[in-house]
């Protein structure tokens, strides 16, 4: 894979985790800011590093899910590897323009 595919694949996902959204906040997870890093390797493996608005999120589970099954069904890719963490810590200043001003802070 060549660095032009592998810049069209991770285009192509970020579009992908724009159509998954927070259960508690009505704004997309890359808008949201909780995607930190998008990588899609040789072996076509996209790892995804993510952290939460909230590090009890009960709804965790169900989002990655949702994570994996929604990048391994894209085109070029052949799996999903999310990785959670929590440094840095998720604050409001890593929203998007478009997310802030969904939620009435711009």
């Amino acid at each position: 894979m060549d660095a032009s595919e592998q810049l069209e694949i991770e285009t192509r996902l970020v579009g992908v985790l724009k159509s998954i959204f927070d259960p508690e906040i009505p704004v997309n997870i890359y808008d949201l800011g909780l995607i930190y890093n998008i990588e899609v390797d040789d072996d076509r493996i996209a790892h995804i590093t993510m952290t939460l608005t909230a590090p009890n999120c009960p709804m965790v589970d169900q989002m990655i899910e949702e994570i994996k099954y929604k990048v391994a069904g894209t085109k070029g890719v052949k799996d999903c590897d999310v990785k959670l963490t929590f440094n840095p810590p998720w604050d409001k200043n890593m929203l998007s323009d478009e997310a802030k001003l969904e939620l009435g802070l711009l």
